[in-house]
């Protein structure tokens, strides 16, 4: 029914601008409006940014404000995050995640990315 798969992650040292990317089929993606979110280890998944259906409209969570650039482009069905500055405390599994709401919360992205790693040394 679609698919979204993420990639980019890795390991980087702190500081480094890693660009992560969700590629998405199946889907009506410029009607969806996308998100990142992560998980911590041994904490909850969280809301990192989301962007609108076409990309007028973002948001982000404090944390990662000024730091962190979510995009899209439509017309290869793909949604960024431009990861700048990153600290330790960034460390989470990255999640892509659409929804055909306008400002989703967490339990209203109907579809989800399988996940990529971050992990960010000190």
């Amino acid at each position: 029914q679609g698919q979204l798969v993420e990639s980019g992650g890795g390991v980087v040292q702190a500081g480094g601008p890693p660009r992560l990317y969700c590629v998405a089929s199946g889907r009506p993606f410029s009607t969806y409006s996308m998100g990142w979110l992560r998980q911590p280890p041994g904490k909850e998944r969280e809301f990192v940014a989301r962007i609108s259906w076409r990309g007028g409209n973002t948001d982000y969570t404090d944390s990662v404000k000024g730091r962190f650039t979510i995009s899209r482009d439509n017309a290869k069905n793909t949604v960024y995050l431009q990861m700048n500055s990153l600290k330790p405390e960034d460390t989470a599994t990255y999640y892509c995640a659409g929804s055909p709401r306008l400002s989703p919360a967490i339990d209203e992205y109907d579809y989800w990315g399988q996940g990529t790693q971050v992990t960010v040394s000190s």
